[in-house]
């Protein structure tokens, strides 16, 4: 066998090898990147629930429940947004009357508001239109946001 032609067959070969570890190398990252898509992205991951933590709650008397809850972002895994739920009896169940976000959506930092001393003021009175004022932790550097004001008349909140 000639110097040329054993050239051309390690070549061939070469060549032949690339290719297969080539089409290996894309059909392998092909199957991993569907694998790790598959959880976090698409209609699955579209129609999961957002985390979210109760950070208060108050019954006033019989008449309306109230609780705030954290909303952490599916965009910013630290930002969070602070939905406020009234609750009102029917049938024997609290059933939802009203929500309002407290402050901007996603204005807020997830840990310090699912963390320890995360609520600065939540006070309500058992009255009609009851009064209610939150203040939350915007960081443990910064402290505390001014306090929001809103009135719960007839199930249905308003900033005051």
């Amino acid at each position: 066998m000639s110097q040329s032609s054993k050239h051309r067959r390690n070549r061939t070969a070469r060549t032949a090898t690339a290719a297969v570890t080539l089409l290996m190398a894309g059909a392998l990252g092909a199957a991993g990147a569907g694998t790790s898509n598959a959880g976090t992205s698409g209609a699955a991951a579209k129609a999961a629930a957002p985390q979210t933590r109760q950070i208060a709650s108050s019954v006033l008397g019989g008449d309306y429940k109230i609780t705030l809850t954290a909303l952490r972002s599916p965009e910013d895994e630290l930002a969070a947004s602070v939905r406020l739920q009234v609750f009102t009896q029917s049938g024997g169940a609290w059933k939802e009357s009203d929500r309002v976000t407290v402050g901007d959506v996603d204005g807020w930092f997830w840990y310090p508001l699912t963390g320890k001393g995360a609520v600065c003021d939540f006070a309500t009175a058992s009255t009609e239109p009851a009064p209610l004022t939150v203040s939350l932790l915007v960081t443990p550097s910064i402290g505390c946001s001014d306090p929001v004001h809103y009135l719960v008349k007839e199930g249905r909140v308003y900033a005051d």
